[in-house]
């Protein structure tokens, strides 16, 4: 499978099993990379579109094939099963209960600031894999809050190709942020369609 280089300043994991079991799950599908990840150690992953539960095991498997050590927003009812918990916890999930999900940018950003000289989180857009009208915004504000960049990452299944950048610094205007950063993952197509 092909895959991409990961620059040095990025955070690693450092486990050459899940390296190769990556690297096994998105060989054995198909999966190939294209793109370039920039060589700095804290930015928000912008990870589109998002209509399976296939699109955390791919996701997770770049992750791992590629060695980058990042958090990611998840629903809080994945977390409930105590078996499961740990493991996302490990790979680096923090719960999320969207029913009250209010300082939830406030609380990333602080993260960011906390950590020390490296930090990558993940979120999917959307928010939902249910059809949404626009992406939220609260992606563009953590980013924006703690100064860092988006980078997009696109898991497009008519071509089984995970489309890795560009990188967009948010600006003032969110909205029109957000409409390219739509408009660039409307190329891609989901495994669900909508």
């Amino acid at each position: 499978m092909r895959l991409i280089a990961v620059p040095e300043r990025i955070p690693r994991r450092g486990s050459a099993f899940w390296r190769f079991a990556g690297r096994t799950v998105l060989g054995s599908r198909g999966w190939k990379m294209q793109g370039e990840l920039p060589n700095i150690s804290k930015f928000v992953i912008a990870l589109a579109p998002h209509t399976s539960n296939w699109d955390f095991v791919y996701g997770a498997s770049v992750m791992f094939a590629l060695d980058i050590q990042l958090a990611f927003l998840g629903k809080h009812t994945l977390f409930r099963v105590p078996v499961l918990s740990t493991f996302l916890r490990w790979i680096g999930g923090i719960p999320v209960d969207r029913s009250a999900a209010r300082g939830v940018v406030a609380d990333s950003v602080r993260a960011f600031r906390d950590a020390g000289e490296k930090r990558v989180l993940v979120i999917t857009p959307e928010g939902t894999r249910s059809r949404v009208e626009k992406f939220r915004t609260g992606f563009l504000h953590i980013a924006r809050g703690a100064g860092v960049p988006v980078v997009l990452v696109g898991l497009d299944y008519a071509t089984r190709t995970v489309f890795i950048g560009p990188a967009i610094d948010p600006g003032e205007d969110v909205e029109a942020d957000r409409e390219r950063i739509e408009a660039h993952f409307r190329t891609m197509q989901p495994r669900n369609p909508r």
